[in-house]
C-alpha cells in the first residue's frame, strides 16, 4: 500500500473517479443512443452512395482503370492501292407478258354514305343550281322595287328564268323606230338598272332584239345591224359610270332569231322589238345540261392485248 492511500492532506485527490465523469459517462451514451435512432430512421440513397463512393474511389486511387493502347495493326497495302469494282448490270432481253384487267372498269366508287360518285357529283351541282336560283329570285327583287314605276308604265319587265334575271327594255319609250339613238328620257331608267346592278354578282349579257319585218332604213344593213346597234346603246349608257366593270359584260345582237311571241301581228312585233340585259348567277344551265347527262363509259385500258408479247 502506498503512502498516501490514507493521506488526508488537501494536495490529495480523493479516492475514486471524480462525480463529474459519471455525468459525461451518462451524455454520451445518451447522445450515442441518440445518434442511433437517427441512423435507423434514415433512408440511403443509393444512387448518391454510388456516386460519393466513386468519386472516393477514383480520389484514392482504388480500382482505377487504366486504358492500354491499342495493338499495332498493318496498313494493307492493296486496300490503299486497289478498290473493287463497281459492277454495272447485265443488258439481257427481258421477255414480259402484258394483260388488262378488265374489272377495274366495272367498279363502283361509293362514298361514306352509299352514294356514287356520280349520284354525289349530281346531288351538289343540283344544290348549287338551288342556290344559284334563290340568290336570281332575291336580286329580281330589288330591280322591280328599284324600276316599280316603269314595270307599272310598261316600258320595263323584271323576270327570272332559272338562275338568270333578265331585265326586258321594251322599245316603247326607249328607241324610235328604226333607230339606235337611245332617248334623252330613258336614260334615268337605265341609271337605276346601273345603280342595282353594282351591287350584283354574275356575268352580263346586253342582246338586242327586232320583230321579222325587214329594215328598210338607209343606216343600218339589217335587223342583225339594228339590233347589234341598240344593245350598244344601252351598253355605253350602263359604262358611263366607272364603278361599272367593262369585263363582266357581253353585247350581241340576235335581230329576230328570239322573238318572245309569233310576229303575226302589230303588237306582237312591238313586244319582239326589245333590249335584254341578262343576269347570269354562275354557270349557264344549258351548258351544264351535257354534264348531268354524261354517263361513265367504258374505257379500253392502254396497253398490249392478253397473250401479246414483245
Amino acid at each position: 500500500m502506498s503512502d498516501h492511500d490514507d493521506c488526508n492532506c488537501p494536495k490529495c485527490p480523493p479516492p475514486g473517479l471524480p462525480a463529474w465523469m459519471a455525468t459525461f459517462s451518462d451524455l454520451m451514451a445518451l447522445l450515442m443512443c441518440f445518434f442511433v435512432l437517427l441512423l435507423s430512421f434514415s433512408e440511403m440513397d443509393v444512387l448518391k452512395f454510388k456516386q460519393l463512393a466513386g468519386s472516393m474511389r477514383e480520389a484514392f486511387g482504388v480500382q482505377a482503370q487504366i486504358k492500354s493502347p491499342d495493338i499495332p495493326k498493318g496498313t494493307s497495302i492493296i486496300a490503299q492501292e486497289f478498290s473493287p469494282g463497281r459492277p454495272e448490270p447485265t443488258p439481257i432481253n427481258e421477255v414480259r407478258q402484258f394483260t388488262v384487267n378488265n374489272d377495274m372498269n366495272t367498279l363502283d366508287v361509293r362514298t361514306n354514305e352509299g352514294q356514287s360518285l356520280k349520284e354525289q357529283t349530281k346531288a351538289g351541282l343540283e344544290e348549287l343550281l338551288r342556290q344559284q336560283e334563290e340568290e336570281a329570285q332575291m336580286e329580281a327583287v330589288q330591280f322591280a322595287q328599284a324600276l316599280a314605276q316603269e314595270i307599272g308604265d310598261g316600258a320595263v319587265e323584271v323576270e327570272t328564268e332559272g338562275s338568270k334575271i333578265i331585265i326586258r327594255v321594251k322599245e316603247k319609250g326607249s328607241f324610235d323606230s328604226g333607230s339606235a339613238q337611245l332617248k334623252f328620257d330613258y336614260i334615268p331608267i337605265i341609271a337605276k338598272i346601273r345603280d342595282v346592278l353594282l351591287g350584283v354578282s354574275g356575268s352580263v349579257a346586253v342582246e338586242g332584239h327586232s320583230d321579222n319585218i325587214p329594215y328598210s332604213g338607209t343606216r343600218f344593213e339589217s335587223n342583225w345591224d339594228l339590233s347589234a346597234a341598240r344593245a350598244l346603246a344601252v351598253s355605253h349608257e350602263l359604262f358611263a359610270d366607272t364603278r361599272v366593270d367593262p369585263t363582266r359584260f357581253t353585247v350581241s345582237g340576235k335581230a329576230d332569231t328570239r322573238p318572245l311571241v309569233i310576229n303575226n301581228s302589230a303588237a306582237n312585233r312591238s313586244t319582239n322589238r326589245r333590249v335584254e340585259i341578262v343576269i347570269q348567277k354562275g354557270a349557264d344551265q344549258e351548258s351544264l345540261e351535257p354534264i348531268r347527262a354524261t354517263q361513265p363509259s367504258e374505257q379500253t385500258a392502254p396497253g398490249l392485248a392478253p397473250n401479246e408479247i414483245f
